[in-house]
């Protein structure tokens, strides 16, 4: 038995015994193996601390980032990158490790979204990108995964229960009608099918529906109730259309979860592995910058006026003008007769794209002229509000 022996060497208390049945040939010789471990005893970056089980992170000197690996998550997760110049470079796209050139020392792995919140648990990975609600539901309230931003302003869906509409759910428009309903008892509970055997069971235990079971499915799951398999369905929606067209109903105080993409990260491996803490703080600075920019205009225009402040004080008596702390003010210079005059000054503002045209029409009405508008592609502040929040949660 070769293939078994270098298990065998790890664990020296296992036995290996084998047994043969009879048989009438050799050519018809069956050989059946059986294990028996009584005890098997490999290294473990565990160790016990005051009683408690601290898990050190595992030995390696890259840092990793999950990020998902199909479908519209993935595709956006890498637009948003790229977006914040953090493009991911793969060689090969039927690999599963590329890399971010601006990031040195970081691995990319693309993995399903539940693999990523696991592999962060397991302290294979160090940083993952995916939705709250694969976070919350595999998760499960895990300590050592520490929300480093929590809006990343795609994969926008609710985790929502809905019932029928029709039959004994017709006039059930709440969690406590559905809850006081009496035709769900021991023998007969309420079925729900759903992908979230975790936090479907926690919602319906915290909101008083005492007699319900779980089928776990995947996909679909709208077609469950027509189809006699379930009462009631906890999923992912969007819109809503889906729900609608099959004749289900979200209900007053069923939305479970409200979901976007987020950055997670272990926290031992910001706290314990060198490098992750500098490289998530970059990430941060930079997706921060980014999303903070989008809908977000330049506004510059000429204004004629005597000093900065009496220009100052038109700009900021206009609501819409008012910019991130202020308007930037600074003088025009021109040649007038022979001498340099600065009879103009140059206001800068920032506007958000909803403001914009009331911005230029308030911006003409004391005076602005050449107006010019730039979309932003960056606003950094002086310091990112989640980095501390970050280093608080931390306790550095």
């Amino acid at each position: 038995m070769p293939v078994v022996n270098p298990f065998f060497q790890q664990c020296p208390s296992a036995s290996l015994s084998t047994f043969s049945s009879p048989s009438h040939s050799s050519s018809s010789l069956r050989v059946s193996v059986k294990f028996t471990v009584s005890c098997c005893i490999l290294e473990s970056p565990v160790t016990v601390v005051n009683g408690n089980i601290d898990q050190r992170v595992p030995d390696r000197d890259e840092i990793r980032l999950g990020l998902p690996s199909k479908g519209r998550m993935a595709s956006d997760t890498l637009d948003l990158l790229k977006d914040c110049q953090l493009s991911v470079k793969q060689v090969n796209p039927r690999q599963y490790v590329a890399a971010i050139p601006q990031l040195s020392n970081l691995e990319v792995w693309f993995q399903r979204p539940k693999d990523i919140v696991r592999k962060l648990v397991s302290g294979d990975l160090d940083l993952g990108i995916v939705g709250l609600d694969t976070v919350s539901e595999y998760g499960q309230g895990n300590e050592d995964l520490i929300l480093v931003h929590d809006a990343l302003e795609f994969g926008d869906c609710r985790l929502s229960l809905a019932i029928p509409k029709y039959g004994i759910f017709e006039n059930v428009n709440s969690m406590k009608e559905l809850a006081q309903m009496p035709q769900w008892t021991p023998e007969k509970p309420l079925r729900v099918a759903t992908g979230f055997t975790y936090l479907g069971p926690k919602f319906m235990k915290e909101n008083g529906v005492k007699h319900a079971t779980f089928s776990t499915a995947d996909g679909a799951l709208e077609a469950a109730p027509a189809m006699g398999i379930a009462e009631a369905i906890v999923d992912l929606v969007s819109s809503g259309t889906t729900l609608r067209e099959n004749n289900l109903k979200e209900i007053e105080g069923g939305v479970i979860l409200q979901s976007q993409a987020v950055l997670v990260a272990s926290r031992k491996s910001l706290t314990q592995r060198k490098g992750v803490l500098d490289i998530t703080h970059e990430i941060l600075e930079r997706l921060e910058a980014h999303l903070r920019a989008i809908g977000q205009f330049t506004v510059t225009a000429n204004m004629r006026g005597s000093s900065e402040e009496e220009v100052a004080e038109r700009i900021l008596s206009q609501t819409s003008l008012s910019g991130l702390q202020g308007p930037t003010i600074s003088p025009v210079f021109c040649k007038r007769d022979g001498r340099v005059a600065a009879d103009y000054y140059a206001i800068v503002i920032c506007v958000p794209k909803k403001l914009l045209y009331k911005s230029v029409q308030q911006l003409r009405a004391i005076g602005g002229s050449g107006v010019l508008i730039s979309p932003l592609t960056y606003i950094f502040d002086e310091e990112t509000p989640r980095w501390r929040e970050l280093l608080s949660k931390l306790g550095l």
